[in-house]
């Protein structure tokens, strides 16, 4: 496996860190390839019931290494939109499908894409001292990895412009305050906090988590009514559950909750 990213395992969950300290973990193709193929086995591993995403050293990540996109080094301009569609779009699409929990732990800066990835996850914690930083005015571009499309859902159109148009960068306490993200926590607490979290998260009821992330994250794209449809069959499938079966045992007999995390 690629060294631009690290797994580590842990019991009913893995840990996966973006590893480009020298470059703020910023992305190049590899760390592209190497991040969708440790998704995509911990999506498709059941054993692992929770998915744990942040990055080495002094930032989470960088966004794009711009070594890599700089004009003065091509014949031609580079073809961002191929850029975007082959790595980004496809990244961001697996983060919200994957049926698990995925925690991102934003230990240092998070600029450009990597805000977005950031804020794909499902539950994100911050490091005190981070800050995210859409940097695309910066450069002339506009925020992908999925911005435009979260950002104002998270925190509104007016905050939404304000932060893209400037770059101007938002303090994890301010990034809690405004809602984008879930808690702030000193920075040497975060990841030991943030591993207890994901371990807890991965003795839940893996199946009705999913669910629950596919209801919250298309509930924009429907009605009123066509949502209650949606969560009725969603509830239909988890009523009919191992879980739900041992959630309600459990809650008779007083006793603590033994989850398999299967349907």
């Amino acid at each position: 496996m690629s060294d631009t990213i690290i797994v580590t395992k842990a019991d009913g969950w893995v840990e996966i860190a973006l590893n480009r300290p020298d470059r703020l973990n910023s992305f190049n193709d590899e760390m592209h390839g190497a991040l969708q193929a440790a998704l995509g086995e911990a999506k498709d591993d059941d054993s692992v019931r929770a998915i744990l995403l942040t990055g080495s050293g002094r930032g989470f990540c960088a966004g794009q290494d711009l070594d890599a996109r700089d004009p003065r080094k091509m014949t031609s301009p580079p073809d961002l939109q191929a850029t975007i569609s082959n790595f980004y779009n496809p990244l961001v699409k697996l983060i919200r499908s994957i049926n698990k929990p995925i925690i991102c732990a934003v230990n240092g800066v998070a600029a450009g894409a990597g805000v977005n990835i950031a804020l794909g996850c499902d539950v994100v914690f911050a490091a005190e001292s981070a800050k995210f930083i859409q940097s695309f005015s910066k450069v002339g571009l506009v925020p992908d990895a999925g911005g435009s499309w979260i950002l104002p859902r998270l925190i509104g159109e007016a905050r939404a412009k304000y932060i893209c148009m400037t770059a101007t960068p938002v303090p994890a306490k301010q990034a809690v305050e405004w809602g984008m993200i879930w808690q702030a926590l000193p920075d040497d607490q975060l990841m030991d906090e943030v591993r207890k979290f994901t371990a807890q998260m991965a003795e839940g009821p893996t199946f009705g988590l999913g669910m629950m992330k596919r209801a919250l994250q298309t509930s924009f794209d429907h009605s009123l009514d066509e949502h209650l449809a949606v969560e009725a069959e969603m509830q239909g499938r988890c009523g009919r559950s191992k879980d739900y079966a041992e959630g309600v045992s459990a809650f008779l007999d007083k006793r603590p909750t033994k989850f398999g995390g299967i349907e």
